[in-house]
C-alpha cells in the first residue's frame, strides 16, 4: 500500500497527459481543464497529502478552471478578426478617380488594381478625374463614392 502511496502522483500525471492528448482530438478546452485538475492531484500526492484530499484538489481545480478559465478562452478564441471577401474588402478604401463621377453619369476609379464603374454616394456631387475618394459601398458591380478631404498647402 505503501508503494501505491508514494507512486500515486505516477497515475496523475498519466491522467494529465492523456487528457491532454484527447484534448488535441476534441478541441473544445473541457479536457483540457480537466487535465489541469490532474496536475494539481499530482501537485498534492508529491507533497504526501491524503488520496482522499489529492481526489478534492483535482476535482475543485477542474471545476474552477471550466467555471473560471474556458469561458475567457472561448470568448478570445471566437473573438477572431472580421473576415472580408470578395468585393466587400475594398469598401473603406481610397482610390483614384480616372473618368470624371457626377449623379448623372457613372466615371470610372482605380481600386484594389482594378478598374470600376462609380457613382458618387451623394448624387450631386461632382467628382473631377485625379481626385482621391473613399469606397463608401458596392452594389454589384458600382462603387459609390466620397470625395477625401485633402490638405492644400
Amino acid at each position: 500500500m505503501d508503494w501505491i502511496r508514494d507512486h500515486l502522483w505516477e497515475t496523475w500525471l498519466a491522467l494529465s497527459i492523456a487528457l491532454g492528448v484527447a484534448e488535441m482530438f476534441s478541441l473544445d478546452l473541457i479536457l483540457a481543464m480537466l487535465a489541469a485538475g490532474a496536475v494539481i492531484g499530482m501537485v498534492a500526492a508529491l507533497v504526501g497529502l491524503p488520496v482522499f484530499v489529492q481526489i478534492l484538489a483535482a476535482l475543485a481545480a477542474s471545476v474552477a478552471m471550466l467555471s473560471l478559465v474556458r469561458p475567457a478562452f472561448v470568448k478570445r478564441l471566437h473573438n477572431g478578426p472580421e473576415l472580408s471577401l470578395g468585393h466587400g474588402k475594398l469598401v473603406g478604401t481610397r482610390c483614384l478617380v480616372t473618368e470624371e463621377i457626377t449623379g448623372l453619369s457613372a466615371g470610372r476609379i482605380k481600386a484594389g488594381g482594378e478598374t470600376w464603374t462609380a457613382l458618387p454616394y451623394d448624387e450631386n456631387l461632382r467628382i473631377a478625374a485625379g481626385e482621391t475618394v473613399e469606397i463608401l459601398q458596392i452594389k454589384g458591380a458600382t462603387a459609390y463614392v466620397h470625395p477625401v478631404a485633402t490638405l492644400e498647402s
